[in-house]
């Protein structure tokens, strides 16, 4: 592979690994996040150092326009991204409806103690 540097892409990809090593340290990313984008950073960076590799990735995989093998990645990362986010959002909305149950119960049960009532034996088939 020819080496042959191209300064403004190399520039955005340290920059963009500058700002997440910033944004991990000061607790804004975290951990599964962060390496995501560290692995678009370390793209860009070894693409700006060597261009003709998107050449040879095309080839590789039988496209014969290298360009469009971007627009790929591009379009696959973007809906990746979406089905992670909707699957994490998913996740915290099952959480949050047990929790409003659970703060619901317990609010229910304060109110019993409040009035003087009995309540009820405690149930332990809590499934988390």
């Amino acid at each position: 592979m020819n080496l042959s540097l191209s300064p403004l892409p190399l520039i955005v990809g340290l920059a963009l690994a500058g700002a997440i090593f910033y944004l991990v340290r000061r607790n804004h990313l975290h951990g599964p996040y962060a390496a995501g984008w560290l692995a678009l950073a370390a793209v860009i960076i070894v693409v700006s150092i060597w261009p003709r590799s998107i050449d040879w990735a095309s080839q590789l995989v039988g496209i014969y326009y290298p360009p469009i093998l971007v627009s790929m990645l591009a379009i696959a990362a973007l809906l990746l991204k979406s089905l992670v986010g909707d699957l994490e959002r998913s996740q915290q909305e099952r959480s949050l409806r047990r929790l409003s149950q659970k703060l619901a119960i317990l609010e229910n049960e304060l109110e019993r103690l409040k009035r003087g009532e009995a309540l009820p034996p405690a149930s332990h088939d809590d499934p988390d």
